[in-house]
């Protein structure tokens, strides 16, 4: 991304680490684990980042609850590669999602790395460098506040939550709306101005058009949505009809 291509991902939400190896090895480059509308917690999630040492191409992110400085560490300290930051409105706000994922003087993480410093002696010097700072942009307000939150220095990709936004717009799922397309064009302007990699989540039927706009850091669905585009497409090549889920 720092060289300005394109990075994709994919949403984990099913607690099992047979989840973690097997999407971290199909050619992601990152997995999302979320925590704020999942039921995983940080017990779960380290044994699922445990899983995914078996390949190095696929690192791990997590979502975070909300920005908080415990919460944010906690997801560090047991392997996390990035960070994604819900619900980012102000620069104060994105000022302390920055302070909370690096040490000091630069932030005031807490030292305790445990399982990421584990096999890397050099952790607590290059972490601040290399921890990936994703702040969401969901609301009407993030994007009224955009240039103030993409100033900050340390903040690498801006990334859209569609549902939220929209609904924050008042034009709830209308993705091909004007209002909604405006505020898309406006996440990528002001990205294109802070030098901020612009991300979107999306599925495997909507990726095409947000890379041609110029999202570069993508979803491309969940665990949960292969799940089931996988089983309804050998339902159907059995001649079934699924039923809607």
């Amino acid at each position: 991304m720092r060289a300005g291509g394109t990075s994709i991902g994919a949403w984990v939400t099913i607690g099992h680490p047979d989840v973690a190896e097997m999407m971290s090895m199909l050619g992601f480059e990152w997995l999302l684990f979320d925590t704020e509308h999942s039921p995983l917690n940080v017990e779960t999630l380290q044994g699922m980042l445990q899983a995914m040492s078996y390949t190095e191409k696929c690192i791990p992110i997590i979502r975070v609850a909300w920005n908080d400085m415990v919460l944010i560490k906690r997801a560090l300290d047991i392997g996390a590669y990035g960070i994604v930051i819900p619900w980012v409105n102000s620069k104060e706000e994105a000022i302390n999602a920055v302070r909370y994922c690096r040490y000091p003087p630069r932030g005031v993480r807490g030292y305790g790395p445990r399982r990421a410093a584990l096999h890397d002696p050099e952790y607590v010097k290059t972490a601040d460098e290399q921890i990936l700072i994703i702040v969401q942009v969901e609301t009407r307000k993030a994007i009224e506040n955009l240039d103030e939150i993409l100033s900050v220095e340390g903040i690498d990709v801006a990334f859209v939550g569609p549902w939220d936004l929209s609904m924050s717009l008042g034009v709830f799922g209308q993705f091909d709306s004007r209002k909604f397309r405006e505020a898309l064009d406006r996440v990528l302007d002001a990205c294109e101005r802070h030098g901020v990699t612009p991300g979107i989540a999306c599925t495997h039927e909507s990726v095409g058009e947000a890379l041609r706009r110029g999202f570069r850091f993508c979803t491309i669905g969940s665990d949960v949505s292969f799940l089931k585009l996988g089983a309804e497409t050998s339902l159907r090549a059995a001649g079934g009809n699924p039923r809607k889920a």
